[in-house]
């Protein structure tokens, strides 16, 4: 679980409410024909920019979000330096066992092409190519959010409009006007809402988590890559420590 989203997204939404309850309540802020224009519209107009299967995983990526899948850095260095000093000594079909178990499924597909035989050319090449299409897929999910946030601000602005016709059109009836207003003001704050606080701040999220994915999957590369090539654990230790902050590397062999 991230709690710096979590507790971010929490104190943001309670922050907004006390600010109401301590004005002229939160229920003066709830207005269903905006509700309807910004948050249907919004989805509506999001159904017609993405495809059926992107839109069917839009609470899984928005949970992928709050609760990210976790891959200690200094944990992976370790396990891999470890694979390297047994394929070293005992040759790499030695790993077979150890990569049958494993959990990582990106290093497992890696390590059993290296054991099965595979040039090291056409490892690199297919796992590569997986690398760069799941990047892609990451970075299509997190512009649903992005698009979102542009969106329901859009459908804010036309939900005022909306607004000021009908209260324009009803000039004459004092008890119109209101409602009408109403439509007009609040429509434009829920776009500001739903854009600034799930829109823009997910698809950040999002993306820094894809670049964290992205950076793990590039280490555990750069890794069975030495490893087929017999490279010595000291060695293959020093380049992925250089994938780490220069106050996060620290040596198993010091």
């Amino acid at each position: 679980m991230d709690l710096g989203t979590v507790i971010g997204i929490v104190l943001v939404v309670a922050l907004l409410l006390g600010a109401m309850s301590l004005g002229v309540g939160v229920g003066a802020y709830i207005d269903i024909p905006s509700v309807l224009i910004v948050v249907g519209g919004s989805i509506g107009s999001l159904m017609i920019a993405f495809k059926p299967g992107q839109m069917k995983k839009f609470v899984k990526v928005f949970l992928i979000a709050v609760k990210p899948p976790q891959e200690n850095q200094v944990e992976l260095i370790k396990k891999l330096v470890a694979f390297a000093t047994k394929a070293r000594k005992d040759g790499i079909l030695a790993l077979e066992g150890e990569v049958n178990d494993e959990q990582n499924e990106f290093l497992r597909k890696g390590l059993s092409m290296a054991i099965d035989g595979n040039e090291p050319d056409t490892i690199r090449e297919l796992l590569e190519i997986e690398l760069e299409q799941t990047s892609t897929r990451h970075k299509n999910y997190a512009s649903i959010f992005s698009t979102w946030a542009g969106i329901a601000g859009a459908m804010g602005m036309i939900g005022t409009l909306i607004g000021l016709v009908a209260m324009l059109l009803n000039m004459a009836d004092p008890s119109a006007i209101g409602p009408s207003m109403a439509v007009a003001l609040l429509t434009t704050m829920y776009g500001a809402m739903i854009g600034n606080i799930f829109g823009t701040p997910v698809a950040n999220i999002l993306t820094i988590r894809n670049d964290d994915e992205t950076l793990i999957k590039e280490m555990i590369l750069s890794g069975i890559m030495s490893i087929q090539s017999g490279d010595a654990p000291r060695v293959l230790e020093s380049k992925l420590l250089s994938y780490l902050a220069p106050n996060e590397r620290v040596s198993q062999f010091e």
